[in-house]
C-alpha cells in the first residue's frame, strides 16, 4: 500500500506544484491531466490533476474550483539541516503568503508550511527535559526559526 496526499487547489494548480518542486531537491512532476471536455466536472481545462513528489513524499493535487479553503489542520513540514536552506525556503513560500509564528507560514495559495530545522525535533526530545523546555519555549518566542538561537537556548 502507498499513501498519497491530497491537495485541492482552487486554481493554479500546476504553477504552485512546479513551484513546489522547484524549491526541494529531489523534487518532481509525475503527470499534468487536466481533465477531457466529456467528463461531469465542469468545463473543459477546468479541472486538473496533478501528480508530484516533494523529496521523497507523493502528492496527489486537484485544481476544481472552491471548495475548502487549506487550514492548519494539515500543513507540509519541511526539515532543514542549515539556516541557509531555512532562509531561502521561508523567503521563496512565504513570498505573497503570509508569515505565522514558531516556523510556520502560508504561501500564496494558502497551503501551511513548517519550515524546521531538524535539529529541533533532537533538542525537544533531549532526556535533559529542562533543556527540552528552553528550547521549546525559545521556539514559541520566534517567527522564522533560528536554529543558533535555539542551539543557545539548549545551553541555557
Amino acid at each position: 500500500m502507498k499513501v498519497i496526499q491530497h491537495l485541492w487547489f482552487e486554481k493554479d494548480v500546476e504553477a504552485a506544484v512546479r513551484f513546489y518542486v522547484s524549491l526541494v531537491p529531489g523534487s518532481s512532476v509525475r503527470f499534468v491531466s487536466p481533465l477531457p471536455a466529456d467528463t461531469p466536472s465542469g468545463p473543459a481545462g477546468s479541472v486538473v490533476v496533478v501528480g508530484f513528489t516533494l523529496g521523497d513524499q507523493s502528492y496527489m493535487a486537484t485544481q476544481a474550483g472552491p471548495l475548502d479553503p487549506f487550514n492548519h489542520s494539515f500543513s507540509i513540514m519541511l526539515e532543514c539541516d542549515t539556516q541557509a536552506e531555512i532562509d531561502r525556503l521561508w523567503d521563496a513560500l512565504g513570498d505573497g503568503g503570509t508569515i505565522e509564528q514558531c516556523g510556520w507560514l502560508r504561501d500564496r495559495w494558502g497551503l501551511t508550511w513548517q519550515i524546521t530545522p531538524r535539529r529541533l525535533g533532537e533538542l525537544l526530545g533531549d532526556p535533559d527535559r529542562a533543556k527540552a523546555k528552553r528550547v521549546a519555549t525559545a521556539m514559541l518566542g520566534m517567527v522564522k526559526l533560528d536554529i543558533a538561537a535555539l542551539e543557545a537556548a539548549a545551553r541555557g
